[in-house]
């Protein structure tokens, strides 16, 4: 398989990377997170101006036409940075909802508006009884009025508390864990019975809490076939997954880069520690983890477009485990050869090492991936 590069894909990797590298100093992260988003509005717009908001769109929708290849390039560079804009939530989890559920009318209205960073999106699935299962939804959605009346709590709803819409899954049909019956439905942010709780997570980005009390919607409000929604569910979840793997390899990259200089600087008993073999086989043992996890992650985003759904299901869970494996050692090793700085707030690698914890517990955790390919084989 070719993994080389097109002239565009290299083009586009140079702009977001100069991008990060220009604007995106853990001193200035700080001053974005001191904002009223708790992130940055105008690197929001100067990624609208770069195209990165419309980069997995279609050119008819105001997009790049790119793939997840293009879309893991971004990835990469945001997690090096410690991005905190809504990227994830708005473009890749939301949008490709809207991509793979939504009619052409509601995809003429709600890309465009995407791509310009007129408008943001939170996919909000995730229920505090269901964990990791996908099927297990308890909100509701009954016929009311000239359209549907949604009841329920959705968690951890990434940067929902900026978010100008939702992707709300709801149950139309079925038992809580049944399969079939799951509907999408977008809901305005400032609906009649909506209720949302921001706070931040444990690694600095934002998420809410929401919460739907008889809040009604039209049917043009329906994303995709009602009671189909499921697929979509997964398909969402696995780009995120594929996403958030581009993300934590850029995030190895930058605890490596930064434990390797540290061993160089950082002097005992009258030498640099990185003179130390033990020292360097544990770097290199880093280097080694790091580019497994690559692996993993260009995995996750080539099986993306795998048609057969039971081998794309597969092939994600396998790049799941592999690069949350390697994200959790590499930090793991940053923070022990940091030594007792690598814990401060002051220095960015424990920050790193936060990004890949909420990164490896996200959409199913090491054990609970490991435990679905098991499952298979048995």
């Amino acid at each position: 398989m070719d993994f080389e590069l097109s002239d565009e894909q290299r083009l586009l990797k140079d702009s977001v990377d100069r991008l990060m590298a220009d604007r995106y100093s853990f001193e200035a992260r700080k001053t974005y997170l001191k904002a009223e988003n708790g992130w940055s509005a105008e690197l929001w717009q100067q990624y609208a101006e770069l195209g990165l908001l419309g980069l997995p769109f279609a050119e008819e929708h105001g997009g790049f036409g790119g793939g997840p290849v293009e879309v893991m390039l971004v990835m990469e560079a945001f997690g090096r940075a410690l991005a905190l804009e809504p990227y994830l939530a708005t473009v890749v989890l939301a949008g490709t909802a809207i991509r793979t559920a939504g009619s052409a009318d509601q995809q003429a209205e709600l890309l465009p508006a995407i791509a310009e960073g007129r408008l943001k999106l939170a996919f909000a699935h995730g229920e505090r009884q269901a964990r990791y299962d996908l099927t297990d939804v308890m909100t509701t959605a009954k016929r009311g009025g000239k359209g549907w009346v949604l009841d329920g709590a959705k968690t951890v709803v990434f940067h929902g508390d900026t978010a100008d819409k939702f992707v709300v899954s709801a149950r139309t049909a079925g038992a809580q864990d049944a399969a079939e019956g799951i509907t999408l439905f977008l809901v305005d942010a400032h609906a009649d019975g909506v209720a949302r709780r921001g706070y931040m997570l444990r690694d600095e980005t934002r998420a809410a809490e929401l919460s739907l009390t008889n809040v009604p919607v039209g049917e043009d409000a329906v994303l995709g076939e009602v009671g189909k929604g499921l697929a979509t569910v997964q398909a969402v979840v696995e780009a995120g997954i594929a996403a958030m793997g581009a993300e934590a390899v850029g995030a190895m990259e930058a605890m490596h880069a930064m434990t390797l200089d540290y061993s160089r600087t950082r002097e005992q008993f009258g030498r640099p520690i990185g003179q130390n073999q033990v020292v360097q086989h544990r770097l290199a043992d880093m280097l080694m983890s790091m580019e497994q996890g690559r692996s993993m992650a260009m995995l996750a985003s080539i099986s993306l477009t795998e048609r057969d759904a039971a081998e794309r299901a597969r092939s994600i869970a396998m790049a799941k485990v592999g690069y949350g494996q390697a994200a959790r050692f590499v930090s793991q090793q940053a923070i022990q050869l940091h030594g007792g700085i690598g814990m401060t707030e002051e220095y960015a690698v424990g920050h790193y090492f936060r990004r890949c914890m909420v990164i490896e517990h996200t959409f199913g955790d090491t054990a609970y991936h490991l435990a679905r390919l098991a499952a298979q084989v048995a």
